[in-house]
């Protein structure tokens, strides 16, 4: 731990890294499945598939019909995603205490980018951030390093290890590896020996808690 160098900025990502949200994603992959007659998915199989953009993922899923997919996929996720949105234990206080030191936040999600910030200011979290990047927002989604420079670009900031990316799945350490940030894992499980071969983590840690005890 002695090595990671301080950090100037931390880049995060949003769904279950700073606020709970897999019951909401699998509802609503769930009630897209059902409108064309395919099977669903439990919240196992949405954790271990739902992390491209949907307009990476859905037109693999279904195709040809991928828009009309995604509008239902979306038609269900305005109903709910808001009241059902929570803050995962610490989150508060890791984004207010980062933001007392005078480190540079933001957000690179692959959540479409209004959806996105409708939630950050819901939990009234807009305080904190620089620049809060969906998918759509850039040229290209997460793992592409073209949201990474758009969320920096407030700050006149590069990437480098001095801005720590700080993400729950392969998507998000991918990101940080072609950006040149340094890969930070959150997430309750310590990372198994066939994960992450390709683009591993700097650090693990288990919580927002342990984040913040780390910086």
């Amino acid at each position: 731990m002695a090595s990671l160098p301080t950090p100037r900025a931390v880049i995060f990502d949003w769904d279950n890294t700073l606020v709970d949200t897999w019951a909401v994603i699998t509802s609503c992959y769930n009630a897209t499945f059902a409108h064309f007659g395919l099977p669903p998915w439990t919240e196992v199989d949405t954790r271990a598939r739902a992390h491209q953009s949907l307009r990476d993922a859905f037109p693999v899923l279904f195709g040809d019909r991928w828009e009309e997919a995604r509008a239902v996929f979306y038609r269900t996720f305005d109903v709910v995603h808001l009241d059902r949105l929570r803050a995962r234990e610490g989150a508060e206080l890791l984004l207010a205490t980062l933001t007392e030191r005078g480190l540079y936040l933001a957000v690179v999600s692959n959540k479409t980018g209004s959806a996105l910030r409708k939630e950050v200011a819901h939990l009234g979290w807009d305080r904190f951030f620089g620049k809060v990047v969906g998918a759509t927002d850039a040229v290209r989604d997460k793992p592409a390093g073209d949201p990474v420079v758009m969320a920096l670009q407030p700050a006149a900031l590069t990437p480098s290890e001095q801005v720590w990316f700080a993400g729950d799945t392969a998507v998000d350490l991918e990101c940080a590896h072609r950006t040149g940030c340094l890969p930070v894992l959150v997430r309750e499980e310590a990372p198994e020996a066939h994960e992450f071969v390709t683009f591993p983590p700097r650090v693990h840690v288990r919580n927002c808690h342990a984040l913040l005890a780390l910086i």
